[in-house]
This record gives C-alpha cells, structure tokens and sequence, in this order.
C-alpha cells in the first residue's frame, strides 16, 4: 500500500492545509491524521465518527493499603516523589518506570495500564479517515501513531484503496519516527526562514537514516525569495526532489475558517494551480511511478 507522508521540521508551516488540499486532488485515498498530539486535519474534514476504540498506553502504580505494609521501600527508590507519606500514588507525578512495583517486598503495588486517549474511522466527504486524540499531558504518542497508521493501512487493503495520505506530526522526536517508518514517500513541508531550512536539515537527515524517499515543498516562498533558493539548493545537494513553491495566500486562512479546503473556496486562482503542480509532482515521482502509480486520470480528480 503506498502512503504519501506530509512533515515538516516545525509547526506552522502549512503542513495541515496542503495536506487537506490535496485530500481534495486524490481519488480513492484513506486520509489519515498521525499529528497525534495536536491533532487538527478533522477541523478540515469534518468527519463523521463510525467507529471509536480507547487507546490503552502506559502504566501506573497503584498500591494496595491491603497488602502495603509501610516499610518506604517505595518512597526512597522513587525518583520522582510520586508516592506521598501516606502510600498513596500521585498519578501525575508517577512516570510509570515500574521501579517500586520490581522492588515492593510484599508485592503490593498493581501496575494497570491507563487509558491514554481514543482513536476513530470516520467518514469524509473526501473518503475514509483513521484519527486520534491524545489525552491531555499523555504520554506514548508514537505508540499511538503507529496504532493509528496500521489501522489506515487494513482499511485502504480492505476498501481497495490507491493509497493514504498521512497528515505527519512536525520536528524529529518519536511521533515523526513512528510515522515516517515504511512510507512511500516524505513530502516535506519548508517555510522561507533561517530556522525553516534548519529544521528541514534535520528531516532530511531522518529521512535518510530510515531510507524513505523525501520531496520538498517551499510554502509561502514569496516571503522571501532568497532564503526559498537557499532551501532549494540544499534541497538539490542532499539528493531531495524540489516540488514547487506555493506563495503566502490569504486564501488558505479564510478556506479554513469556513471548514474548506483550498480547492473548495473561491474561485480558481495561481495558488491552486501551483498546488495542483506540486500534487501531479508528487503522483509523478519515482518512488510513486516504480510502486505503478503511473495513471495519473485515477489519481487525479
């Protein structure tokens, strides 16, 4: 199954609106969201939630007054003071290392594993989407994006799909790694800025480690001309497919205030137009044509 992994080295790039856009160019997709931890493309897709499961993530510890007999073995290996003189466990304190449950000399602390979060099938009005919502300060997202990305896998192989299109988390920490792993293909996502060209050095970086082909694209370049050659360049010395640019347009802040996407707001305008360039870049690139993507009409509304 072929998936189009859309990531950027920062947040604000405009990642989310192309991402959108060009749910609203493919035909025959699975959309799925792995910016677990902010989570926004459903703002986008409106979706209608068919199916809802609990994500089960990591543990805390739990003591049993029954069975606890006060000795502090726990207290004193406790590196987080998460147990309180009363043997009570302060769940967000408690970093879930298991130390004191290893450790207890009755065997008295329980160590449940919590619920972290949800995560949902919806319908769109551009096709199925798989998402996720991370619960407040909850940790193990890429846990969670990897749950998240074999579920959008089984329902594209089931429906028939041509490929997914993943709205990817931004910067290099876990949830990118969990999301970037068995991609087809890394868009990259640059904006015109000395610390835009910085963090794409790092994707880039990321992307050669795991060997998942990666594209760049430069939003908002007309900001400054300059520093979008300068990306390009890089682009070019790393061995990285230079898609387009698309300039700043107001069009992308209003479409998503009115819950659209670019190709859905306004009239037909040279932004959509450098979109649909960069799109056709995409379904054209190699990595895309030698897995036979190469019919560009059923790709392509």
């Amino acid at each position: 199954m072929r998936e189009i992994v859309i990531i950027s080295g920062k947040g604000g790039t405009g990642k989310t609106s192309l991402t959108a856009a060009f749910a609203a160019l493919a035909k025959n997709s699975v959309l799925c969201d792995a910016d677990v931890d902010a989570a926004d493309l459903h703002l986008l897709m409106q979706p209608v939630i068919q199916q809802m499961a609990d994500f089960m993530g990591g543990s805390k510890a739990l003591i049993n007054p029954d069975l606890c007999t006060s000795c502090g073995t726990c207290i004193d290996l406790c590196r987080f003071g998460a147990i309180s003189e009363q043997f009570q466990v302060n769940a967000i304190r408690c970093e879930g290392c298991g130390v004191c449950v290893d450790f207890c000399p009755e065997a008295a602390i329980g160590f449940p594993v919590q619920r972290c979060g949800e995560w949902y099938i919806s319908d769109t009005r551009f096709g199925p989407m798989v998402h996720a919502r991370l619960g407040i300060a909850e940790e193990n997202s890429g846990k969670l994006v990897s749950l998240v990305r074999k579920e959008a896998r089984q329902l594209a192989e089931k429906r028939g799909a041509d490929m997914i299109i993943t709205d990817g988390p931004p910067g290099i920490g876990c949830p990118v790694i969990a999301s970037i792993g068995g991609a087809t293909a890394l868009v990259i996502v640059v904006e015109p800025t000395v610390s835009g060209i910085h963090d794409m050095e790092r994707v880039v970086d990321l992307a050669a480690h795991f060997k998942v082909p990666g594209m760049v694209c430069v939003n908002k370049f007309d900001l400054n001309v300059e520093m979008t050659e300068a990306i390009e360049k890089l682009a070019i010395r790393r061995n990285i497919a230079v898609l387009g640019r698309v300039v700043f347009d107001p069009a992308f802040t209003r479409s998503m205030v009115e819950g659209k996407t670019l190709f859905e707001y306004g009239e037909p305008t040279a932004t959509r137009q450098q979109v649909l360039d960069i799109w056709t870049q995409i379904i054209k690139s190699p990595s895309m044509n030698t897995l036979g993507i190469v019919d560009l009409k059923s790709t392509i509304q």
